[in-house]
């Protein structure tokens, strides 16, 4: 894969068997090298409801998974830009960057 763009979601985990928050978002992931990755993307919702309770969440722990519309996720580090309208994406490796 090259290049990704299409929507996702982002789900807040409080624990390993509960989701406390899901967003839709719309994300571009594209391969930067060999073994590297950058994303960023953006709230589907301009609901401030759906933004008040993104950030929050970020706030609290920026640890989110991102779920793709074929079920397949990947633990990243959400980095909120813009109002946390916009964000850029790190894959999450044991540490925050």
């Amino acid at each position: 894969m090259d290049r990704f763009e299409g929507r996702c979601w982002l789900d807040w985990w409080a624990n390993s068997s509960t989701v406390l928050g899901s967003v839709e978002v719309h994300v571009v992931i594209a391969a930067a090298d060999n073994v590297t990755w950058a994303a960023h993307g953006c709230l589907v919702s301009d609901n401030d409801e759906d933004r008040d309770g993104f950030a929050f969440l970020c706030d609290l722990d920026p640890l989110f998974m991102l779920r793709l519309e074929d079920g397949s996720t990947v633990d990243v580090i959400v980095h909120p830009v813009d109002g946390h309208r916009k964000f850029t994406l790190s894959e999450y490796t044991g540490t925050f960057e």
